[in-house]
């Protein structure tokens, strides 16, 4: 998945070049010409590959092409057809055609993380070169998770997902597996693929989860179930686990170690991805390349074995990150040869090896007597069985569910007003001193619009994207609303070393108002680039500030950034009015930027991390842990535990209207544990219980609802996010100070009221982690928590 394999993998194994370096094996050399003639023979219709082709009489009568027998059946048959180099071939992402049983080529490796995406330096499964040439690009994740909105979340992957298929469709594809969401945890301000993901909070970062991988692979949420178990694309969720770091002061996700505690395991970094499995039914998973607590994560038995297929039941197959096999010989120094690597992935769990080395070393591994043939087995077994579920298997796709999307279900109209909707809901406004916006669109003649992220369409889509259909810049948003707009720069580069501070201001004193559109892009924050600050870059703050002083009135401050930003200077400055967070906004966030400003949408979106002072960066991002240390001076991670000071607060948003909140009734007030436990407690005064031994039947009981008054008390239409958060009373034994337990969006018109119904489940929004990673009900008084109300819920252990 990641676009940094290294360059062995890169100039073997793409579809272009033709380079095979002496060292290579005689086994990798004929897995290298069965896979680029596989590419080759494709027809020259673009028709997409299968398998299965009812007009070929040496396939046709083959059990596993047989769709009346259950996928297991299916998939155990074509397995037994294969000699041990056919197996092997398919242990890595691009596997290898077999011709005598009319098994295509297949690259396990496609991105859609915001929309169908290629990656940079290498080809995946996604081609864009074809018959369809751009993809509908949403706002970057961190963006879209600022709505609070998990039904725009199941739209968006909805399309991304039809997108996809009609790729594959027209013969523009040749995978149908997509290695996304990214739903590691936003632990750390500073990291590079922060923007990638839906946040800091595990609750928000979980529900993401399941609207995504449901909407991508087809499913719906009345009912819950695939098509007869139809999969329109497959979805993944990575990177298990505990990873969020990329390259940081001489420390890189490749050999990084990161040491967990058990606490901060079970209630922050694993929780998305068992909601993934379990609520979302993922049929990937891919395994991250650090090392946690000493243990590479591909190479971890109690984590995909255990945990993930056994605790989780996840059914699908697990992939590695690109070339993080190779990473446990070659630079953890975790296994002592080529084969031990080999045998430590595959006896753990591992099916499929982003690059060569499966390719390269399992023949050798069998040989020597690490691996057996039944554990290769085990893992083709996962792999078939999704390609099967893809309909890869079925003969001519245009048969399948979704055989009759094409090129007309790319792009479309209704798919680009849905990138709009997603950017204008999830654009944050951060301050709007003395009412500054909206603009009357009727009373400003002109505009002075300066800044480095002003006019560049290609920071808009941030990373993991594909071509973009239709972009518009901030710039040419604005246009559509003033026709009087004289533009600057301002900065040289986004790195700002060189500013045109004259030329800026002296635009910025002729016009009515100034809008700057600064902030970040891929060359301060992305894969394999961590920051070392939290500020602007460079003259960036100066050029903000001394353009203010020049202007008329107070200007309007325009942040496109995926991580957080310490504008404290711009929070504080009364000459700077108004301040936007943007994102990275996707393909119309130029024009959802320009709608906001000018009050043609009324701004909702909330921050889904914690926006840190530069001071935080004092705290190592090697140090894993969430929960304060007041002892060594450690202030914790996001909302849920740091102590520190913040520019903005998770959850802050600002609109151009008025919301009040009030609690209209709770159905539970006391909540009585006792005499509810799976087993008997000789001390009766105890505080705490584990949540597994309190039996299902209390659990359910101990549900509850509560109903929440909205009201809009101000003269515009908005869409809110209501979100609900439990307090407990005190922050001892590691406990969150708060923790999100609910979230709904709601839209109102002006003076327009509703009521929210929230479910509270105290068996999962109640509990807690121990320091030995289970989860505990305390006996005490808890806090729901909305706005400025709060209700009180006791409960007794």
């Amino acid at each position: 998945m990641d676009s940094t394999l290294l360059p062995f993998l890169h100039s073997k194994f793409t579809m272009t070049k033709t380079f095979i370096p002496a060292t290579t094996t005689i086994t990798t050399i004929i897995f290298f010409f069965l896979t680029t003639s596989a590419i080759a023979a494709q027809p020259s219709n673009h028709r997409p590959p299968y398998s299965c082709d009812a007009a070929d009489p040496a396939t046709r009568s083959l059990r596993f092409c047989d769709t009346s027998l259950p996928i297991s059946e299916r998939a155990r048959d074509l397995i037994s057809r294969l000699t041990l180099d056919e197996k092997i071939f398919q242990l890595v992402n691009k596997a290898a055609a077999i011709p005598r049983l009319g098994i295509p080529y297949y690259e396990w490796w496609s991105e859609a993380l915001h929309g169908v995406a290629q990656a940079i330096s290498v080809e995946t499964g996604i081609l864009f070169n074809r018959t369809i040439k751009a993809a509908t690009s949403f706002p970057q994740v961190i963006l879209t998770a600022s709505t609070f909105d998990a039904d725009l979340w199941y739209r968006i992957a909805k399309v991304i997902g039809t997108e996809a298929r009609a790729l594959y469709n027209e013969g523009d594809a040749i995978g149908m597996t997509f290695w996304s969401p990214n739903i590691n945890i936003y632990r750390d301000p500073r990291w590079g693929r922060g923007q990638e993901t839906p946040g800091e909070d595990p609750l928000l970062t979980s529900n993401y989860a399941v609207s995504f991988v449901r909407g991508i692979q087809g499913d719906g949420f009345e009912g819950g179930k695939l098509s007869d178990g139809h999969l329109q694309v497959s979805s993944c969720c990575k990177h298990l686990t505990a990873y969020d770091l990329d390259k940081w002061k001489g420390f890189n996700r490749f050999t990084f170690d990161a040491k967990v505690t058990k606490q901060d395991m079970a209630d922050t970094f694993q929780p998305p991805f068992k909601s993934c499995v379990e609520k979302g039914g993922a049929s990937g998973i891919m395994c991250a390349y650090n090392l946690v607590n000493g243990i590479p994560n591909c190479a971890d038995y109690n984590l995909l074995t255990k945990t993930a297929r056994g605790d989780w039941g996840f059914k699908g197959y697990i992939t590695s990150d690109c070339d993080a096999v190779s990473l446990i010989f070659e630079q953890q120094k975790y296994a002592k040869s080529h084969e031990e690597a080999v045998a430590f992935v595959l006896k753990a769990g591992m099916d499929v090896n982003c690059g060569s080395y499966l390719g390269n070393h399992t023949k050798s591994a069998v040989e020597k007597g690490k691996v057996s043939e039944s554990d290769i087995d085990r893992a083709l077994h996962n792999l078939f069985s999704v390609r099967m579920r893809l309909g890869l298997f079925n003969g001519n796709p245009t048969a399948l569910p979704y055989g009759q999307l094409s090129r007309n279900d790319v792009c479309t109209p209704e798919h680009r007003g849905l990138a709009l909707e997603a950017a204008r809901h999830g654009i944050v406004l951060l301050k709007n001193s003395g009412n500054l916006l909206p603009l009357s669109k009727t009373k400003t003649k002109s505009l002075a619009v300066i800044g480095p992220n002003a006019a560049v369409a290609k920071t808009l889509v941030g990373n993991y994207a594909g071509p973009p259909c239709n972009p518009i810049t901030p710039l040419e948003g604005l246009k559509s609303y003033v026709k009087n707009i004289e533009f600057n720069q301002g900065c040289d580069t986004i790195n700002c070393t060189f500013i045109s501070l004259g030329e800026s201001l002296k635009i910025a004193e002729a016009a009515d108002y100034v809008i700057l559109v600064m902030g970040l892009n891929q060359d301060r924050e992305s894969e394999e680039l961590d920051r070392v600050d939290l500020v602007l870059p460079g003259e960036q703050a100066s050029l903000v500030t001394n353009v203010a002083k020049a202007a008329k009135k107070p200007v309007i401050l325009v942040l496109l950034c995926g991580g957080p930003v310490d504008v404290s200077f711009a929070k504080h400055d009364p000459k700077i009015g108004s301040i936007l967070w943007a994102g990275y906004p996707g393909e119309a966030g130029g024009q959802a930027i320009a709608d906001i400003i000018f009050g043609a949408h009324n701004p909702g979106g909330r921050l889904p991390v914690t926006w840190y002072p530069n001071d935080f960066i004092k705290v190592p991002m090697t140090d894993m842990r969430m929960r304060p240390d007041p002892s060594q001076g450690y202030p914790g991670r996001t909302y849920r535990f740091y102590r520190g000071e913040k520019v903005f607060e998770f959850g802050y948003g600002l609109s151009y209207t008025k919301y009040a909140y009030k609690f209209l009734s709770v159905s539970q007030r006391v909540i009585n544990f006792k005499n509810a436990h799976l087993i008997s407690y000789e001390q009766e005064s105890a505080k705490s219980i584990s949540i597994s031994d309190i039996s299902s039947e209390s659990c359910e009981k101990a549900k509850f609802s509560a109903a929440v008054g909205v009201k809009n008390h101000g003269k515009m239409a908005g869409k809110h996010p209501v979100l609900l958060f439990l307090r407990g009373d005190g922050d001892a034994d590691g406990r969150p100070t708060k923790q999100l337990v609910g979230f709904q969006t709601v839209s109102l018109d002006a003076n327009e009221e509703a009521t929210l119904e929230f479910q509270v489940n105290p068996c999962e929004d109640f509990g807690r982690a121990n320091e030995e990673g289970s989860m505990m009900m305390e006996s005490g008084t808890h806090h729901l928590v909305i706005g400025d109300q709060e209700y009180a819920i006791h409960t007794y252990i």
